[in-house]
C-alpha cells in the first residue's frame, strides 16, 4: 500500500491510499482509501507507517536533546578561583548571591558581557557553557544579578579587612594607580566631565584607582573617587603604616607624568 496525490485541475490534489496487485501479468492499481478530508500531518504519518515507520502520540517527545558544554576554560577559571580562596572570601557557603557573584568575576574572565547577557549565558535553557551548572545556579534573571552587586557592596568592609589581612604588613610598600572610563547616560552621580583616556569626547567619566602589593596582587577592590581634574597617573609606591583597608599614613607620589587631581 502506498499514497498517492493525483492532480485535481483546479482544485488540490485528491490523496489516494492505493495498493498494487497483479492481475493476467500485469500489474494494476486499486484506490482503497480517499484521504482528501485528513489533515497534511494525518497523511504524513500514516506515509511514515506504510514505509515501516513507528508513530509517536503527540503527547511524547521523539528525541531526547542532550548538549555537551563547553567546560574546560570554565573549570580552569573557576578552579582558580577556588584555589585562592576567592568563594571564602566573598561570602559564606549556601549564599546564592555569592555565588551570582562569583559567576559574574569569572564570567567577566571568560567572555565579557552585559548582564542580561550573561544572565542569559548561566541560565539552563540559554547557557553558553558550564558555569552555572558548576555553580548549582539554575534559572538566573538579570534583576539577581543587581542584587547581588548591592549584596557585595554591603560587604566590601569585609572583603578589604580580609584582602588587606592577606597581602598586607606594616611598613608593606604597595602600588596605587588612578585610571578612568567614560559611560553614557546623564544620571550617574558618580560621573564627571573631565579628561577622557578613551578618547570619548563629550562624555561623563568614572575615575577608579586601585592599591597593589609589590607582586602585583591587588589587596584591595577599586575605589571610586571625585575627582576635577582626570589627568593620567602612573603607579606610584607608598609606604603605609598600618594594614588595614583604611590606610590613613602619608604618601609620596614618585611619578614624571601626572598632574594634580583634587579629590
Amino acid at each position: 500500500m502506498y499514497i498517492e496525490a493525483v492532480p485535481n485541475r483546479n482544485s488540490p490534489p485528491a490523496i489516494l491510499l492505493r495498493e498494487s496487485y497483479r492481475a493476467g501479468g500485469k500489474v494494476r492499481k486499486r484506490t482503497l482509501c480517499n484521504l482528501s478530508g485528513w489533515s497534511p500531518a494525518h497523511v504524513e504519518g500514516l506515509r511514515g507507517v506504510l514505509k515501516g515507520g513507528t508513530v509517536i502520540p503527540a503527547e511524547h517527545d521523539a528525541f531526547t536533546v542532550t548538549r555537551s558544554l563547553p567546560h574546560g576554560h570554565v573549570a580552569a577559571a573557576l578552579g582558580t578561583a577556588r584555589k585562592i580562596g576567592l568563594e571564602r572570601i566573598l561570602g559564606p557557603d549556601g549564599d546564592r548571591c555569592r555565588d551570582l557573584v562569583l559567576a559574574m568575576l569569572v564570567g567577566r574572565v571568560l567572555d565579557p558581557v552585559s548582564k542580561l547577557a550573561t544572565a542569559r549565558t548561566l541560565s539552563p535553557a540559554t547557557a553558553s557553557s558550564s558555569l552555572g551548572e558548576a555553580l548549582g545556579l539554575g534559572a538566573v534573571g538579570d534583576a539577581e544579578l543587581y542584587a547581588a552587586l548591592d549584596w557585595l557592596l554591603e560587604r566590601q568592609a569585609a572583603i578589604e579587612t580580609a584582602l588587606a589581612g592577606r597581602h598586607l604588613q606594616n611598613g608593606t610598600l604597595v602600588l596605587y594607580d588612578v585610571s578612568s572610563s567614560y559611560m553614557e547616560g546623564r544620571c550617574c552621580p558618580l560621573a564627571k566631565r573631565g579628561y577622557s583616556r578613551d578618547g570619548r569626547k563629550g562624555t561623563l567619566q568614572i575615575v577608579y584607582g586601585l592599591l597593589c602589593a609589590p607582586d602585583g596582587c591587588p589587596p584591595l577592590p577599586f575605589h571610586l573617587l571625585r575627582r576635577r581634574n582626570l589627568g593620567q597617573r602612573r603607579p606610584s609606591p607608598l609606604r603605609c603604616s598600618r594594614a588595614t583597608p583604611a590606610i590613613r599614613a602619608p604618601w609620596r607620589h614618585r611619578s614624571t607624568n601626572s598632574s594634580s587631581a583634587s579629590a
